[in-house]
């Protein structure tokens, strides 16, 4: 019995690809880029958050939906421009502000359960805010990194 191999040619693989190589100094410097945007965005959304719960006597999730606004244009534009800047950057501006926009519409669900579910069980929503932000550092950088700002450029830096 003879057995037939069908020739397939490669295919080029338009989206993100993984190889096995070593962390860069680059590498690093963008995710030390990356946790300084997502700090700055943290830190601006648990200050509103702060003077609307605790100064303004709001409910937590509408002082928590102020904070979040503040913090997710803040954190779009630091992250876009200078921790995943890029040379080519213009030219996806519409698909990297679609798919962050996709991104944040499900973290917010997952925030406000994390948040809301910790409320729930009598742990200040303070806390949750730093409980989850833990999981949203990994979280994020790997989507933002291999999704959301994933391009590459030509004789540029890697988004």
């Amino acid at each position: 019995m003879t057995l037939f191999r069908l020739h397939q040619p490669e295919r080029k693989i338009k989206s993100m690809t993984f190889v096995k190589r070593s962390i860069s100094s680059r590498d690093i410097a963008q995710f030390l880029r990356y946790f300084m945007a997502s700090w700055s965005y943290f830190w601006s959304g648990y200050l509103i958050f702060a003077i609307c719960y605790s100064g303004f006597h709001w409910q937590w999730w509408p002082a928590k939906m102020a904070g979040d606004i503040v913090g997710w244009t803040l954190n779009y534009l630091l992250q876009r421009y200078w921790a995943f800047a890029n040379r080519n950057a213009k030219k996806r501006e519409g698909l990297a502000l679609f798919k962050y926009a996709v991104l944040t519409a499900l973290n917010f669900a997952l925030d406000y359960a994390i948040v809301g579910g910790l409320k729930h069980i009598g742990i200040s929503p303070y806390a949750g805010f730093f409980i989850s932000a833990g999981f949203f550092t990994v979280w994020n950088y790997f989507w933002y990194r291999f999704w959301v700002f994933f391009g590459k450029s030509k004789g540029g830096n890697h988004e």
